[in-house]
């Protein structure tokens, strides 16, 4: 009898081991990282470059999942959803974490709640350029050539509320003037337009551009950010004309509520360390991103301060999606 009740007594300690140790043992199989742009384009780049130095130090597979569509709402949901377990990343980035709240009626998540911020992998400028054909040299002369427009001037952009659209949008508003919108189905059709002189200028990021400005078919005026870029040292910031300026599109890694804190210390470990790879930093900065050494607090911070600038910018300019 005695035995039979030590043993009985002994099964509940047995069974925990296995979860005791795979908590200890994080991570003992593959992770993903979920991100909301289709292969092939720089923001996929980015991501794959973070995941495998990350897989590096985490000793596993870090995977990449393309989940692209809904305005970034597919893959965040997916995200939101996934079991708290660190197994399941999100590679975040403005849109669905700060701008789609204030342009989707019926979100199913909100990224807010529903998500927890590791760290921010990186910071992106946007180019301000224009066509071959535009006789502006600088962002103070295509100003005043808006201004003398007088609401004439055409601007292109990859979508309704994207990042090139919500940029224009503030450049015109803290400058005082006015353009007519013109959006696109990505980048590529709206900078083809642009380079034919049908539209006046667009804000893009320098992946999908950069091309044509080695190639001459497009002039960059100003980029987005606080600083220059190293990759157009030459080219000045929007904030030098217009001071106080700046739209950038940021990534971060985000987990959904309730992943314990020791897996998300060690996310953020893997991240910080794959962003001070010399080799991952080349390769963002050709990419036109800063790494970042922001961790999970200032990561929900920019989030929130994010939201509620664009929230301003969207009602004023009466930003919709199709």
């Amino acid at each position: 009898m005695t035995t039979r009740r030590t043993l009985i007594g002994a099964v509940p300690a047995l069974m925990a081991l296995p979860a005791a140790a795979q908590d200890a043992a994080f991570p003992n199989r593959p992770i993903r990282i979920l991100l909301a742009f289709a292969p092939g384009g720089g923001t996929d780049l980015i991501a794959r470059t973070v995941a495998a130095s990350m897989q590096g130090v985490l000793g596993q597979p870090v995977v990449v999942e393309n989940r692209p569509g809904a305005g970034g709402n597919i893959a965040t949901e997916a995200a939101a959803t996934a079991r708290p377990d660190g197994y399941t990343i999100l590679m975040g980035n403005h849109g669905p974490m700060s701008v789609n709240v204030h342009l989707f009626r019926n979100m199913r998540v909100n990224p807010e709640t529903a998500l927890e911020p590791i760290g921010l992998v990186a910071d992106a400028p946007l180019v301000v350029v224009v066509g071959p054909k535009s006789k502006a040299q600088t962002l103070p002369e295509l100003l005043a050539e808006i201004r003398a427009a007088n609401g004439q001037s055409t601007y292109a952009s990859a979508s309704n509320g994207s990042a090139s659209h919500l940029a224009a949008a503030l450049m015109l508003q803290m400058a005082g003037l006015r353009a007519e919108h013109v959006p696109f189905r990505g980048a590529a059709p709206a900078l083809t337009d642009v380079v034919a002189g049908h539209l006046d200028f667009m804000i893009t990021t320098l992946p999908s551009v950069v091309g044509l400005i080695n190639g001459g078919q497009v002039r960059p005026l100003a980029v987005t950010g606080e600083a220059r870029m190293s990759v157009l040292p030459n080219v000045p910031t929007v904030a030098d004309t217009i001071p106080g300026y700046k739209a950038t599109a940021w990534y971060g890694l985000l987990v959904p509520r309730g992943t314990p804190a020791d897996v998300k210390a060690k996310l953020f470990s893997a991240m910080r360390q794959a962003l001070t790879n010399e080799d991952v930093i080349r390769r963002l900065r050709d990419e036109g991103a800063e790494p970042s050494s922001m961790d999970g607090a200032g990561f929900a911070e920019l989030i929130r301060w994010e939201r509620e600038r664009w929230a301003t910018v969207i009602q004023q300019a009466n930003i919709t999606v199709d």
